[in-house]
């Protein structure tokens, strides 16, 4: 099955305890393709400026990535660039110019109007209001956002949500857009505020939990002695999530906790190294390898 992500595209210089890397590939809408497109292909749709060079993507072509919703406008791509300190947790933003991400209006392709599987990158909800509103009947649409956007745009944001099937958080954000300090209530509250069947809450380096049909699951991070860069681990875990449910097309108990692991599985080898250059040379022998330590990890 087809899956459709808009989101940004981006140059990113990031700093961490184990070194600094000017101008690489980023986004979200790359991270998310570089895992999705283990499970299949994927169509994606985002702007950049007159300086991108496309020979950076192509190792993600050739994994059935599909960039005719790629638009080059004239100008600069959005940069953005980050420290982690020590606690990989603490990372301050040392700038983010949106250059041709500011004016940025997704057209979504007549040919990928039908795709069934959609991922809503964190990008300003009213952006996603007009995806949504050019697709089809997409059997999935799942979403990511931000405390920027529930704060500063909560109205809009709120209307993408009850459009949502699947929405991804984190901790500090589910609070914030249920106004519930308690997670298991927070979590609870959004399902029933906006009609929307699951939510999944990333806990960083505490995994991600689960929330479904009235049942909890929750799924430890992988154990690292080393995380090089945490850059795009969200954005890497939800394009595992969505293409492995995408490739059974199955929205089920089993395959959603599958698909947690998946996507946590794909995030850990994210973050073993800067920007993709893990993502880049990864195979499925190793994520599979992955996924049963993890399910070693969790029996008892």
């Amino acid at each position: 099955m087809s899956v459709l992500v808009v989101g940004s595209i981006a140059y990113d210089t990031v700093e961490t305890p184990y070194g600094r890397k000017d101008d690489s590939m980023g986004g979200s809408a790359l991270y998310f393709s570089a895992a999705s497109s283990f499970f299949g292909p994927v169509n994606v749709v985002g702007v950049v400026g007159s300086d991108f060079d496309a020979s950076k993507i192509s190792f993600l072509k050739k994994r059935g990535v599909n960039f005719d919703g790629l638009y080059v406008e004239s100008g600069k791509t959005f940069r953005w660039g980050g420290r982690y300190h020590e606690n990989l947790n603490d990372r301050e933003t040392l700038f983010t110019y949106l250059n041709v991400f500011e004016n940025f209006k997704p057209v979504i392709p007549s040919k990928y109007r039908n795709a069934q599987y959609v991922f809503l990158a964190n990008i300003d909800p009213e952006l996603q209001l007009e995806v949504l509103d050019q697709m089809k009947k997409p059997k999935l649409v799942v979403l990511d956002t931000m405390n920027f956007w529930i704060s500063g745009k909560r109205k809009a944001l709120e209307e993408v949500v009850r459009r949502c099937d699947i929405v991804i958080l984190n901790d500090e954000e589910v609070r914030e857009l249920s106004d519930e300090p308690n997670l298991i209530k927070a979590a609870r509250k959004v399902i029933e505020t906006f009609n929307v069947g699951t939510v999944i809450v990333k806990k960083g380096e505490h995994g991600a939990v689960l929330f479904h049909n009235g049942t909890y699951f929750f799924a430890p991070a992988y154990p690292l002695e080393k995380v090089v860069d945490p850059t795009g681990a969200g954005d890497s875990f939800a394009g595992g999530f969505v293409g492995y449910l995408a490739s059974k097309d199955s929205i089920n108990e089993d395959t959603l906790r599958k698909a947690i692991i998946y996507g946590s599985a794909i995030a850990s080898f994210n973050v073993q190294d800067f920007s993709f250059d893990h993502l880049r040379d990864l195979t499925l022998q190793e994520i599979e390898k992955r996924f049963k330590e993890f399910r070693s990890l969790t029996k008892f």
